[in-house]
């Protein structure tokens, strides 16, 4: 839940001081975490400087200078405070006792307390509340023995239990970074005569696009001019193998312009969109008969990742006639006795680095049962544990609050849900060459979509954010829409927001609704549309202030509501798509209103690493 770069450089390589590049270079991973920041470099004089502080990259920059500062080799990292709180201390780098050598750590250290406490009783000094600090202690125990700083890194590496991605400097050894990896990500960027490990790969992409993406149990080193890879326990990697090139442009990591990653992001919807279809391949037609040929299919994710995969239950149950459950990843326990052998879990995931999804995967592994994977990264966690991966082509996601993620995760599964509904002859081919039709006009209708309702979400921003709490209603697959547009309004501007099935209404949650209360109702055109309508005027006649998308031709509910976004015609099945964007647009706009940075909501991070 923490970003984490390093560099290390031959001198005269970067025009810039090695503090100014680490800074830049952290600020590509700032979604990563943002309540501390810090860095450790040596110097050419062969010195060890660590500069650190609570707050924000530029904050913390200003104040303790990190442009100042020059050197070989250096590593830095913001953090989302797992252990320990966000203060100074307790920021990263952490140092040993000698200020010889220096750690930056992602992940959490299940067994730092036992090895805290070994240490203190050998005389170690710790001056943090982090489990952070028990490995660079580790380190400088071992190389008392006389091991070199490579050898006393992996005789700790065996020692620690739990998540970590690790990056160590010594001053010993000034031009190499040491690194490992277990669960949290960490990747190497390839560079002529500099080399980078990252938490990500936005974080070097100005400098290079090669990179080498380390798997679990992976420790090693790099220097300018070399990168060197073994397997903790199974020996040397080829490194020539895994070299990959990342076909992103580093503006494609940035703002483009926008004000906002978040912004940027809805409005490259339809691009994600078309590069998702366009990827897809055999894969997805792999996994769409593995599901008409299940008895069963679970779907797990978190988040935004599960709201997609109550879309795919839906579709999965109704279209394509196979049973499908979808859980929550950080419930995966509910189902460990009955997830069996031959059963299909589908693990959907952004980053593919998810560690309850990526538990709920090992959970259904134990079982025998048959693992699939949908991600946006190539090669991160949960797709090599897969026995088949679909990738999403999303790009890179930055902005805390996901969008492309979701619309493009939507597409993917309803495409293979359509497949499988072909495959198993619930579906006529020439439906769905129909169905297949109108998913590749999904993004000329998102674009559509953005360009149509972007003013008036502007608008009704204005209004939601003078509002406390807010409900979102639907039935069927608007269900998960609304969640999702909940979500959407909690992560960024702060306000209560609740959805549930739209009959449940009447079952407690209407006694909140008072004069003005806010009820957004998602729409979809099928059999359900009617009975909202009744819900609608349940709600409205107690007052309240009534918001609805829906299509563009069912003008029963444009007298009963305060505004209507009325969205184009298209098979219902695919309605969740396009009729998401305007709840993206409306959570963003009411963050900006409201004077908050909606690509850092408050004690949220992009990617959770830890349990």
């Amino acid at each position: 839940m923490c970003g984490i770069i390093g560099l290390t450089v031959k001198k005269g390589v970067l025009r810039k001081k090695l503090g100014t590049v680490l800074k830049q270079c952290l600020k590509n991973l700032e979604y990563r975490g943002y309540d501390s920041v810090g860095f450790a470099l040596i110097s050419w004089d062969g010195e060890l400087v660590v500069r650190k502080s609570k707050g924000k990259i530029d904050d913390v920059s200003r104040k303790l200078g990190f442009d100042d500062y020059d050197g070989s080799t250096g590593i830095a990292h913001t953090r989302w405070a797992t252990h320990g709180k966000p203060n100074d201390i307790n920021a990263h780098p952490h140092v040993d006792c000698k200020l010889k050598i220096a750690v930056v750590h992602n992940g959490i250290i299940e067994n730092y307390q036992e090895l805290r406490e070994e240490l203190i009783r050998k005389g170690h000094v710790f001056v943090s509340e982090t489990d952070t600090e028990v490995v660079v202690h580790l380190v400088e125990e071992y190389k008392k023995k006389g091991m070199s700083t490579y050898e006393a890194f992996k005789a700790a590496i065996k020692k620690l239990r739990g998540a970590y991605a690790l990056a160590l400097i010594d001053v010993d050894e000034p031009g190499k970074i040491f690194f490992a990896r277990n669960t949290s990500p960490l990747i190497v960027g390839l560079a002529k005569e500099m080399k980078f490990i990252a938490s990500d790969i936005p974080a070097f992409l100005e400098y290079t696009n090669k990179v080498i993406v380390l798997r679990d149990g992976e420790v090693g080193y790099i220097t300018p001019d070399t990168v060197f890879i073994e397997h903790i326990d199974k020996g040397r990697v080829n490194i020539s193998e895994r070299i990959k090139v990342i076909d992103w442009t580093p503006e494609m990591a940035k703002k483009a312009g926008y004000p906002h990653y978040m912004l940027k992001e809805i409005h490259e919807q339809p691009l994600a969109l078309s590069s998702t279809l366009a990827g897809i391949g055999l894969e997805a037609e792999k996994l769409a008969e593995l599901i008409a040929s299940s008895k069963y299919v679970y779907l797990t994710g978190a988040g935004t990742s599960y709201h997609a995969t109550l879309i795919a239950e839906y579709l999965i149950n109704n279209l394509v006639g196979v049973k499908a459950t979808a859980f929550i990843a950080s419930e995966y326990n509910r189902y460990g006795k009955t997830i069996s052998k031959g059963d299909l879990l589908i693990a959907v995931s952004q980053s593919g680095e998810t560690i309850d999804t990526l538990m709920a995967v090992r959970k259904a592994k134990s079982k025998k049962a048959v693992i699939a994977a949908i991600s946006n990264v190539v090669d991160s966690a949960i797709p090599r544990e897969s026995d088949i991966t679909v990738y999403t082509r999303a790009g890179p996601e930055i902005g805390v609050a996901a969008t492309k993620t979701f619309t493009t995760q939507v597409l993917l599964l309803s495409w293979i849900a359509v497949k499988a509904a072909e495959l198993k002859g619930e579906i006529k081919s020439t439906e769905a060459l129909q169905m297949y039709n109108t998913l590749k006009k999904i993004p000329d209708i998102v674009d559509s979509v953005i360009k149509v309702v972007e003013p008036f979400s502007r608008k009704i921003s204005s209004e939601v954010a003078s509002k406390s709490n807010a409900y979102y209603l639907g039935r069927g697959l608007g269900v998960p829409v609304s969640m999702e547009g909940a979500l959407k309004l909690k992560e960024v501007a702060y306000i209560h927001a609740e959805a549930y099935p739209a009959g449940e209404s009447k079952h407690g949650p209407i006694a909140l609704v008072e004069e003005g209360f806010p009820v957004f109702f998602t729409v979809l055109d099928d059999d359900n549309k009617d009975l909202l309508v009744a819900n609608i005027e349940e709600m409205r006649a107690r007052g309240a202030w009534i918001i609805v998308v829906a299509p563009k031709d069912f003008e029963k509910v444009v007298k009963l509501s305060y505004f209507t976004f009325k969205m184009p015609k298209i098979v219902f099945w695919f309605e969740p798509i396009p009729y998401i964007v305007p709840y993206q647009l409306i959570a963003y706009y009411t963050s900006i209103i409201k004077g908050y940075d909606p690509d850092k909501p408050r004690n949220l991070a992009k990617t959770v690493t830890v349990e």
